[in-house]
C-alpha cells in the first residue's frame, strides 16, 4: 500500500467502511456505482491499495476510509501483455499458478500468485494454444468443449502449459467458484446501525 495510506490508517483508525459503491468487473475495470472510472491516475490510486481481510472479503483502501469491493466474478482479472505473459487487472504479474479451473460457460480461472482471478475473455483464443492433453499434444476444440460440457470429477484431463510447467485444468461450477477458492465476491454491511457511507473522493 501507499505509504500515505498506512500513515492515514494509523492516524485515523475508526473510520466507518464503505459498502456497495465501488465493484470489479469481468474484464478488470473498476466501477462507481456501476459506472467505469475514466480518471487514470484514480484507477491507479485503487489498483496499488487493492487488498483482502481475513474473511475473504476485498477492499481499496483509501487512506483511512475501507471501501469494500463488490465482485463481478472473482478478485482478479488475468490477461495477456504485451509479451504474451500473463498479467493482472492492476498490472501484477500472474507468478506461478498453483491450479487452474474451466466453469460450464467455458471461463478460465487461475490461481497466480496474487490470487484466484479469471482470465479476459479476449485473451481466450489466444490461451487455448496453451491448453494440452497429457501428452503434451495441443488440445483439440472438440476435445476442451466436451472437457467444459464434462460434470466436475468426470472430466478428461486437461493441461495449462504456463512457463514450460503443465498445471492440471479441473471442472468446476462457477456458483462453486468463491467458496472453493476462499473469497467472498459480494461483501456486506455487517454491522447494525446506519447505512453505507459516501467513499471519500479518492486522491488525484
Amino acid at each position: 500500500m501507499d505509504e500515505m495510506v498506512i500513515r492515514a490508517m494509523a492516524k485515523w483508525p475508526n473510520v466507518p467502511a464503505v459498502w456497495g459503491w465501488l465493484s470489479l468487473d469481468r474484464r478488470g475495470a473498476w466501477r462507481l456505482k456501476g459506472d467505469m472510472i475514466p480518471n487514470r491516475a484514480a484507477v491507479d490510486f485503487i489498483s496499488r491499495n487493492y487488498a483482502a481481510d481475513h474473511h475473504g472479503r476485498w477492499f481499496f483502501q483509501n487512506g483511512p476510509q475501507r471501501v469494500f469491493v463488490d465482485l463481478a466474478y472473482t478478485p482478479w482479472v488475468y490477461s495477456l501483455d504485451g509479451r504474451g505473459a500473463l498479467v493482472t487487472h492492476t498490472g501484477r504479474d500472474c507468478g506461478a499458478v498453483d491450479s487452474a479451473w474451466i466453469d460450464e460457460a467455458g471461463t478460465l480461472i487461475l490461481v497466480g500468485e496474487p490470487g484466484p482471478g479469471i482470465v479476459d475473455d479476449r485473451d481466450l483464443t489466444a490461451l487455448a494454444d496453451r491448453l494440452v492433453d497429457v501428452h503434451g499434444k495441443q488440445a483439440e476444440d472438440e476435445f476442451v468443449a466436451t472437457f467444459v460440457a464434462s460434470p466436475p470429477g468426470a472430466e478428461p484431463e486437461l493441461r495449462l502449459d504456463h512457463g514450460g510447467i503443465r498445471v492440471r485444468v479441473g471442472r468446476i461450477d462457477s456458483g462453486e467458484v468463491a467458496a472453493s477458492l476462499g473469497f467472498d465476491p459480494h461483501p456486506v454491511e455487517n454491522t447494525a446501525g446506519a447505512g453505507p457511507a459516501r467513499p471519500a473522493r479518492a486522491p488525484r
